[in-house]
């Protein structure tokens, strides 16, 4: 598959400067070439579930009420009427994962299995059925006591298949609940319209079952080539538009919908469209070129080629969201005697709140709201981060100035991680609304610098065990500092978080740009 890292995007960036800061209502509608408006009025949507996730947490549940009930008959059957013995023990987990893997065989861990029980449950059944003859037949091989085989197995095939299929009818419910509030659609739109999307969008029509959510078109022509509606769906935009209208709702995925032989135009738009923590494809539906089938990813049967894969989907999301609450915990649960000793020393060292908040961005240019403890004069607060704080700057209160060396402000930030999930423990730095390196704010300076965005921002990072923290009063400072965040996006893995953090109390004890 063709696809592109982080550090090529950033080369095609730099070959072109494209503003992709968060435009205002104003802009927005000047920017615009088609129903701007109409662009703009989709409201916030609920994060999306990954089917992938979903799917995986239905295998590890039947896999769980298989194995608990094979041991609940072998504790009420066995051990009742014979004692311990040790073959139907040692065959239960054995019997759960066949049971398992004989379901996933029959496309029993689809959605729209599940969406569909009444049909699956014959599939179920005999998937049941099956897993009982295999383990009968095994236990006759290897000479078992068949009466207390037979008994057992044939006890644990009635219970397992009734709870199972009662499990089933629940399991519909819930993934009939998250359809319903569009938690596992995923909410597309197209990029290019004429023949090509009208095309494209029939075919999509065309499938049996799909999970796309189609929202509209946008396309940069304005002419015949791209008319206002393409196949029943509107033109909502410009590429330009794309941005803004994917920072206001949900945007799982972007097709182009182009020749693959157009290459300019899709590199045009690549430039502005990766800072997006989005996937990104290229529809080969009209191409006559035929790569082999593994080049291609599907939507039912339209071939699509991957062009840019949004950062910490799926599983890779859920490990680092359990890392950061797990960790994050007990950080605090350690650490609550020095942030005790901390708010104690900012209480008596000025007069003030102890807390500072300030709006920072967050995931997909998200404005939060961070803690920190504050280290200003309480007359002298800087919330928007305009002026960046110097050697000796009078602004810094004498207790400020050394938990701003130690970064021992920054602690309750762990609210954030544990509590609010807007922050993680490792990620790019968040960055206040407004500041600026050699009076330019970081996104005049550095082109694509809103890519560092596409992950949750951390209390630590990459950048920072290598020396980039604290003041960034040249443009050379931020662009080192988002270089380091976005190689950290394109090789993130659990192994560099747990690196990164064991390397933070290290790095902390450089305090040169610390002020």
């Amino acid at each position: 598959m063709v696809r592109f890292s982080a550090s090529d995007l950033s080369k095609l960036v730099r070959a072109e400067t494209v503003d992709s800061r968060p435009k205002t209502e104003d802009s927005a509608k000047q920017g615009s070439g088609a129903a701007p408006d109409q662009a703009m009025s989709y409201p916030p949507t609920a994060e999306a579930f990954s089917r992938v996730v979903l799917e995986g947490l239905m295998r590890a549940a039947e896999f769980g009420i298989v194995a608990i009930t094979g041991f609940a008959v072998y504790v009420a059957l066995v051990v009742r009427l014979r004692g311990f013995e040790w073959p139907p023990l040692i065959l239960i987990p054995l019997m759960a994962a066949g049971i398992v893997l004989i379901l996933q065989a029959l496309g029993l861990y689809r959605l729209a299995a599940f969406r569909k029980f009444p049909m699956g449950s014959l599939r179920l059944i005999a998937g049941f059925a099956a897993a009982y003859l295999i383990a009968l037949g095994a236990s006759f091989i290897l000479k078992l006591d068949q009466n207390v085989m037979q008994l057992f197995l044939l006890a644990w095939f009635a219970v397992g298949l009734t709870v199972m299929l009662g499990a089933r009818i629940l399991f519909a419910v819930v993934v009939d609940r998250l359809v319903r509030a569009g938690r596992l659609t995923r909410r597309t739109v197209l990029v290019g319209g004429g023949p090509s999307a009208n095309e494209l969008l029939q075919q999509f029509a065309d499938l049996p079952q799909s999970d796309l959510q189609i929202l509209g078109i946008f396309d940069d022509r304005a002419d015949e080539r791209s008319p206002a509606v393409v196949g029943g769906f509107r033109k909502l935009g410009t590429v330009d538009d794309l941005i803004e209208f994917s920072r206001r709702t949900r945007v799982d995925l972007v097709i182009f919908a182009l020749p693959i032989t157009a290459e300019q135009r899709i590199l045009q738009m690549l430039r502005k469209l990766w800072v997006l923590p989005i996937d990104i494809r290229l529809a080969a539906h009209m191409s006559k070129l035929h790569f082999h089938p593994r080049s291609y990813s599907y939507i039912g049967t339209v071939p699509l080629i991957d062009i840019v894969e949004r950062p910490l989907a799926d599983w890779d999301h859920v490990l680092k969201l359990c890392v950061d609450k797990i960790i994050g915990s007990l950080c605090l649960l350690f650490l609550s005697p020095v942030m005790l000793a901390v708010a104690i020393a900012v209480k008596l060292g000025s007069k003030g709140p102890i807390l500072f908040k300030q709006k920072r961005y967050g995931f997909n240019n998200e404005l939060i709201e961070i803690y920190k403890f504050r280290s200003m004069y309480a007359d002298k607060p800087d919330y928007a981060a305009a002026k960046l704080v110097t050697r000796g700057d009078p602004r810094v209160t004498p207790v400020g100035r050394f938990i701003r060396k130690a970064s021992l402000d920054e602690l309750p930030q762990l609210f954030n991680v544990v509590f609010k999930g807007n922050l993680s423990l490792v990620g790019p730095r968040p960055h206040a609304v407004q500041a600026k390196a050699a009076e330019r704010l970081y996104d005049e300076v550095v082109d694509g610098y809103f890519a560092r965005h596409r992950v949750r921002p951390g209390l630590t990072g990459w950048a920072q065990i290598h020396g980039w923290r604290g003041e960034t009063d040249t443009p050379e400072k931020i662009q080192h500092r988002v270089e380091h965040d976005l190689h950290y996006i394109e090789n993130w893995s659990l192994s560099l978080d747990l690196y990164i953090l064991a390397a933070t109390p290290f790095a902390l004890l450089k305090t040169t740009n610390a002020y």
